[in-house]
């Protein structure tokens, strides 16, 4: 019984983990943290190892996807990662020094917030639009928003994926689905040093937990990113848009009212 419950709850996980990073490139810990940690009473650090492990492989697939469709940026993705990664740096040392207690109550509200955004206004720009801005200002823009979204991942603890896709749509001006691809590139990055951290500081955790929840977001991740790149605009945005609004409520459902 034990053992069949735990497979529950990683499927449903996974799936939930999958679904937004292959959609909307989400990073899964937002996800796959919460639910280990409220059904299955895992402390909370080995619980965002695994979440940061299933990351890796379910981006790293996703970014494959996007990127054989010729749906990402990598030029400016790598510029945006290098900041990402050096600032989060500077952000957890700044964060440890003030009191903070709104690390999972962002990710889910922004989860929530950058769902309703998609179905109330699409992002509708053009590939020919993301081409007439220059390369340098394109650089100049990929470096301020990296460090920025880099600084509020490592105060805050978490919300990475969604401040990417927000940061790429609204501010850097992408179309959606090159701004999902690029996003689920830096992630998987991101959440590979994530994870070996994690690993390497607090040691292996549970390995059918691990096993389980790698394979089944990395399975829905994979049907994701093939839909997201047969979508037209329209319907990627609106089914992008209730995804997330159906995790950030499932999340928001598991973290405040089942405890």
């Amino acid at each position: 019984m034990d053992i069949l419950i735990k497979l529950i709850v990683c499927f449903l996980a996974g799936m939930g983990a999958g679904l937004g990073t292959g959609f909307a490139g989400m990073s899964a810990a937002a996800v796959i943290s919460p639910m280990l940690i409220t059904f299955l009473d895992m402390p909370a650090y080995e619980a965002v190892g695994i979440a940061l492990a299933s990351d890796v492989l379910a981006s790293a697939v996703s970014a494959y996807t996007y990127g054989k469709n010729k749906n990402l940026d990598i030029k400016n993705g790598l510029v945006m990662m290098a900041a990402v990664l050096l600032v989060t740096m500077l952000g957890s040392y700044v964060a440890s020094l003030v009191p903070n207690r709104t690390m999972g109550s962002f990710s889910m509200v922004m989860t929530l917030l950058l769902g309703i955004k998609f179905i109330a206004k699409p992002v509708m720009t053009t590939r020919e639009s993301m081409a007439s801005v220059s390369p340098k200002k394109r650089f100049v823009q990929s470096v301020i928003c990296g460090s920025m979204i880099g600084f509020i991942c490592g105060f805050v603890g978490a919300g990475g994926g969604m401040m990417m896709l927000l940061i790429l749509t609204s501010v850097l001006g992408y179309e959606l689905k090159t701004a999902v691809g690029t996003s689920v590139f830096i992630m998987a990055f991101t959440a590979f040093t994530g994870a070996v951290s994690h690993f390497a500081i607090g040691g292996m955790p549970d390995i059918l937990l691990l096993v389980l929840c790698v394979v089944f977001t990395l399975i829905w991740a994979r049907i994701a990113a093939r839909f997201a790149n047969k979508a037209s605009a329209e319907t990627l945005n609106r089914v992008t848009g209730i995804v997330l609004v159906i995790l950030g409520g499932a999340m928001v459902l598991v973290n405040y009212l089942l405890k």
